[in-house]
């Protein structure tokens, strides 16, 4: 992850977009990002079998997740992928377990600055000044935020407790038939 502790925005020439999500989202976001910068270049990275209405194939690449399967594929898509020197990236983060691994390896491994696409269609660059955003995002996700969140703190704080009483009366009710058979 490049530019983490930068707050410019490089230029959109050479775009990564992670389709780890619903397909609407790339549909939505795909024909502003082309009409913003038309001398664009995006190339996707999806698990779909087809193409995201409004994606331009003359001007970018499909990688299918599909088609690098196992460790030596994805090392190949990893070297395909970094030949092609991005300097922006896009992860659709939109609360679905669609692509998880794949999404946060290739955040880890472009070179590029991200940005992070929510089910809203909202988005935030994935830098040092957006960690209030980026803090309750992760939040949010975890069920810590809103009103969800005495419920899962309660759910944690519990959780010891149970674990004791159950293991406690397990214990009990194996002595007591230990106690029982052996006299």
């Amino acid at each position: 992850m490049r530019y983490f502790l930068r707050r410019r925005i490089p230029p959109f020439d050479r775009v990564l977009f992670v389709e780890s999500g619903s397909r609407h989202l790339a549909e939505d976001l795909l024909p502003g990002l082309y009409a913003l910068y038309p001398r664009m270049e995006l190339d996707l990275v999806t698990c779909y079998a087809g193409l995201p209405k409004g994606f331009r194939e003359d001007r970018g690449r499909v990688y299918r997740v599909s088609g690098y399967a196992g460790g030596a594929g994805r090392a190949r898509l990893y070297g395909e992928i970094a030949a092609r020197r991005y300097t922006v990236g896009g992860i659709i983060c939109a609360g679905e377990p669609i692509m998880t691994k794949w999404k946060w390896m290739l955040a880890a491994r472009v070179p590029a600055k991200f940005f992070i696409l929510n089910e809203n269609g909202d988005y935030f660059w994935f830098d040092w000044s957006q960690w209030p955003t980026i803090k309750h995002f992760i939040l949010f996700r975890a069920g810590l935020a809103g009103a969800g969140a005495v419920r899962v703190l309660a759910t944690l704080a519990a959780f010891p407790l149970t674990l004791v009483y159950l293991l406690g009366f397990a214990a009990w009710v194996h002595g007591r038939r230990r106690l029982r058979h052996s006299a």
